[in-house]
């Protein structure tokens, strides 16, 4: 059994028209929905083995909160260049080399290519993944690299505006 879970990046600022896209820092609100979501997945008693970051900063900040929330260290965060621009088919190539020993693993990146991910396993699909979501997959396999052909099961779908204060 592996263990997926797919974040959105938090909610990110726009107020540096000096930045690159790729250097945008999260805003306040986005740390804030963040921590909750943290709150969230320790209730689900949600530990990632391995949390895999696209190189934006937003994405790589995020992925710095959720590390430090459930325990990880920093070691256990990697960061990906290509998950910046991915669709949705360089998502599963995130699990070619994985080592089969990580049994919970959890992506940090962006729109479209999560929801277009997500989508292929959610019945109905959703329309966008909001910012600092989680989609929780569990997937009837020991092979990172079989994820794409075995049954699986949507344990949850969360973000902040469904989870109560």
């Amino acid at each position: 059994m592996k263990l997926l879970y797919i974040v959105r990046h938090a909610k990110s600022s726009w107020d540096f028209p000096e930045l690159s896209d790729h250097e945008r820092p999260l805003l306040e609100k986005g740390k804030k929905r963040t921590r909750k979501m943290i709150e969230f997945l320790k209730s689900k008693k949600a530990k990632p083995d391995v949390i895999i970051s696209s190189s934006a900063l937003r994405a790589r900040e995020t992925a710095g909160y959720f590390a430090v929330g459930l325990g990880l260290n920093a070691e256990d965060v990697v960061i990906d260049p290509t998950l910046y621009h991915a669709d949705y088919e360089r998502v599963f190539d995130q699990f070619i080399d994985l080592s089969d020993q990580n049994n919970a693993v959890m992506l940090v990146g962006h729109n479209p290519a999560f929801t277009n991910f997500v989508n292929l396993f959610l019945v109905p699909p959703i329309d966008w993944l909001p910012t600092s979501a989680v989609v929780c997959l569990s997937f009837d396999t020991n092979h990172w690299d079989e994820i794409k052909d075995s049954s699986y099961e949507v344990k949850f779908v969360a973000y902040p505006k469904l989870i109560a204060d």
